[in-house]
């Protein structure tokens, strides 16, 4: 097993590309790959969980929230096409077979996991049976397109300090790692505040890291990759949980900091989206903390590609 441990999730990125980048050629589904098998990652602070690492690697913030509370409140509705178009190629009949959301919260239509952690939890402080299973067989060897790579999450409370472990069959280290360590992190914060825990450590385990040959050379040419200030605050009480996702999934104000900053983003975005970007502009700068920041590196990087765009299309006119 190889080891990685970081502070922030900018540090265990920057690792974690240079050992896929050295692994064994594989080709699963036809797909050029770079592969490592068994790879433990320790995160020291959770909450330091965006990067940014223009101009090779810059993040979508609204689809990190978006994704994040698609998760947390049970869904597989098709709103989240809003946030990331190119997910549609892996649904079948419009729906994402793999939705990490209603094997959380609605498990064959009748366990929330998640809402048994937190009872198990405080029951029984020291136990070993905290955990959400995602990996369901009788739903994911139908041959549907997305099959969930995580398998599941497990919570220890410790000394007053609550330790998440999460298990992947496999990681995009290049396209899914910085996506996937934002909503695992925040879920952890989420249990901890649930909890009244400290926030302890955050281990991931990976079957295969790894990483497609599309993006090498993309990942030869990481340089500085910069960590995000610590994020602010989101623990909120258990009771009204669902009813704070959907004022965010509405972009409503919340009256919660944290959660209020997850809205702004979403609103800014759709904005974008719309066609009004001055005004998404706008929000992106009165969005505080590491959310604005990261919304208008993207702004900046949309722009840079749409006129990239348009001058190689100037170019082939000639």
């Amino acid at each position: 097993m190889t080891h990685l441990t970081a502070d922030s999730v900018a540090e265990l990125f920057v690792g974690a590309v240079a050992l896929a980048k050295s692994g064994e050629r594989v080709s699963p589904r036809g797909m050029a790959t770079r592969e490592v098998l068994d790879v433990h990652m320790r995160l020291t602070q959770p909450r330091a969980r965006l990067l940014s690492a223009p101009p090779v690697r810059v993040i979508n913030p609204a689809f990190a929230v978006a994704e994040t509370v698609w998760h947390l409140s049970g869904s597989d509705a098709p709103w989240i096409f809003d946030y990331n178009a190119r997910l549609r190629q892996y649904a079948d009949d419009g729906v994402l077979r793999g939705a990490y959301g209603p094997r959380m919260r609605n498990w064959s239509g009748r366990v929330d996991q998640l809402s048994r952690v937190v009872e198990i939890l405080t029951e029984d402080p020291d136990s070993r049976r905290a955990l959400i299973q995602l990996y369901d067989p009788a739903q994911d060897a139908a041959g549907h397109k997305d099959v969930p790579c995580t398998l599941g999450f497990r919570f220890y409370l410790r000394a007053g300090r609550l330790h998440m472990s999460t298990t992947m069959r496999g990681q995009d280290v290049w396209i899914g790692m910085p996506y996937d360590l934002f909503f695992y992190t925040v879920l952890h914060e989420l249990v901890a505040g649930w909890l009244d825990a400290e926030l302890g450590e955050f281990h991931h385990h990976v079957g295969s890291l790894h990483i497609y040959d599309d993006h090498l050379d993309q990942a030869e040419q990481l340089s500085s990759v910069t960590a995000s200030s610590i994020m602010p605050d989101l623990t909120t009480p258990w009771r009204g949980f669902d009813s704070l996702l959907d004022q965010v999934v509405a972009r409503d104000v919340t009256g919660h900091p944290g959660w209020d900053t997850m809205a702004a983003t979403l609103h800014s975005y759709r904005l974008w989206k719309e066609g009004s970007r001055d005004q998404a502009w706008r929000v992106a700068d009165k969005t505080d903390g590491p959310l604005g920041e990261a919304l208008t590196a993207w702004y900046g990087e949309l722009n840079h590609r749409a006129r990239t765009s348009t001058t190689l299309e100037s170019a082939g006119t000639r």
